[in-house]
């Protein structure tokens, strides 16, 4: 093997597929005439600092239509396990040697790449495990960015049991901070009451107002959005009686019923 070959690479993983209880093919919404993760990838592929893109979906026949977009786009993808997403992402990781990995979801077609950018020249530059703008959030609902060391993965892949855990990959390093050097990455101002992701169809009807209001640019940034809510605040009210974090709290009360954690 080449040395070359054994080199890691700083990896953004996207995970997404069509299956979703709240709102069925939701990443295959159109939004300005493309998929919604048409629209999640191509901001990524903006990311200066990253070394290669995946996207990590499940071995499902239903869910080939995204490696065939992902193949379109002209980047990696990864056939793993349903519903055990950290298994997913460390065979995924493990597979094409990332580290570290910047983990993004694909119902999030208002990621901001240069924020994306600035958070992994940061954890390149700094001795971190876990960094991340959502311990203590104070960026919209949307723009989450978790990024770790492939060493952190695979620890938190050995002791993680709860299916909370499982499923939403990063729990069991963000409630050990003991055995994790966790940073959170904070705004300068908290505007966490935002929610700019895709959970439900008035969310998905907030995105294209958004998008209509930018276009012909697809690469906005945060700020680009800001201003259209300034001058049309009106927009705010599409979305926001839907709940933050709304499907890892219902994994929690899971964990309780099926454990009988108390």
């Amino acid at each position: 093997m080449k040395e070359s070959d054994k080199m890691t690479k700083s990896t953004v993983i996207i995970q997404a597929r069509t299956g979703s209880s709240r709102f069925p093919q939701k990443v295959l919404e159109k939004i300005d005439g493309n998929y919604m993760i048409w629209h999640v990838i191509n901001r990524i592929k903006q990311v200066q600092s990253v070394d290669q893109i995946v996207l990590a979906t499940t071995c499902l026949d239903e869910d080939k239509i995204l490696l065939k977009i992902a193949k379109d786009l002209d980047i990696l993808n990864f056939s793993g396990d349903e519903n055990n997403v950290l298994n997913r992402f460390y065979s995924c990781a493990n597979e094409i040697k990332g580290d570290p990995i910047i983990r993004i979801t694909g119902d999030c077609p208002l990621i901001d790449p240069f924020l994306v950018d600035e958070m992994l020249k940061f954890f390149l530059n700094h001795d971190f495990d876990y960094i991340s703008n959502r311990i203590i959030p104070t960026y919209p609902d949307g723009l989450d960015v978790e990024i770790f060391s492939f060493s952190a993965l695979k620890i938190c892949k050995s002791n993680s049991t709860l299916n909370s855990e499982l499923e939403h990959v990063t729990p069991y390093i963000i409630k050990n901070p003991k055995k994790f050097k966790l940073f959170n990455f904070k705004n300068k101002t908290n505007i966490s009451n935002l929610r700019w992701c895709v959970d439900e169809k008035q969310d998905l009807k907030f995105v294209k107002k958004i998008y209509e209001k930018l276009k012909p640019n697809l690469i906005f940034s945060m700020d680009d959005v800001l201003n259209i809510l300034k001058n049309y605040p009106q927009l705010l009210k599409i979305n926001d009686e839907i709940i933050r974090d709304e499907g890892y709290l219902k994994s929690l009360q899971n964990d309780f019923k099926n454990n009988n954690i108390c």
